[in-house]
């Protein structure tokens, strides 16, 4: 039981790191720059582009903002009856990553311009040849995503341990003998 706690810790503490790097890197965004405006970081390798997202990643399906805010309601409400299970630090972080990077951007869907439920996303983070512009929040989702991924191409459960298709011995002395034999072999 203690464990579960700790990594619910994790879960909440990674998810509320998150959260607030996204929001105060947007507040500093929308206090210092106009909506538009450009600004080299690494010359054009990296900018500060400001712009207000209405859709999903590249702008898609932006005249349905409210389809992504019911989306990511329903990841928040995933990941909190989930945490329960967890056991491994790398789904707690996985996890808590994916869950802070969600509210940060469903937090812009509920407060910002236009209004409640479809409010336009703040992204930022240009890279040069990368067709979208993002934010904090983006890079925590695809980042918790592809550890997920590979925690799944792993086999490690969300207790920790890597699971296989094969029984372990313990399983395999239950199993029910092969047809035409019994406990002491083969029917002669």
């Amino acid at each position: 039981m203690q464990r579960s706690w700790r990594m619910l810790g994790v879960v909440v503490g990674v998810a509320a790191l998150v959260w607030l790097g996204d929001f105060l890197t947007k507040e500093w965004v929308i206090a210092s720059m106009a909506e538009g405006e450009r600004r080299e970081v690494l010359g054009e390798l990296l900018q500060w582009h400001f712009v207000r997202n209405p859709g999903a990643a590249f702008s898609l399906a932006a005249g349905s903002t409210w389809i992504f805010t019911i989306l990511a309601a329903g990841v928040v409400v995933f990941i909190a009856t989930q945490t329960r299970r967890i056991r491994s630090p790398l789904w707690a972080a996985a996890f808590g990553a994916l869950l802070g990077g969600t509210l940060g951007n469903l937090t812009d869907r509920l407060t910002r311009e236009p209004g409640f439920f479809v409010g336009h996303v703040v992204d930022f983070i240009q890279v040069w040849g990368f067709p979208a512009i993002f934010n904090i929040a983006d890079i925590f989702i695809v980042s918790s995503m592809c550890l997920i991924v590979l925690l799944v191409l792993l086999n490690i459960g969300l207790d920790g341990h890597r699971h296989t298709d094969e029984p372990s011995t313990a399983e395999g002395a239950d199993a029910p003998a092969e047809p035409g034999t019994d406990a002491a072999g083969p029917r002669a």
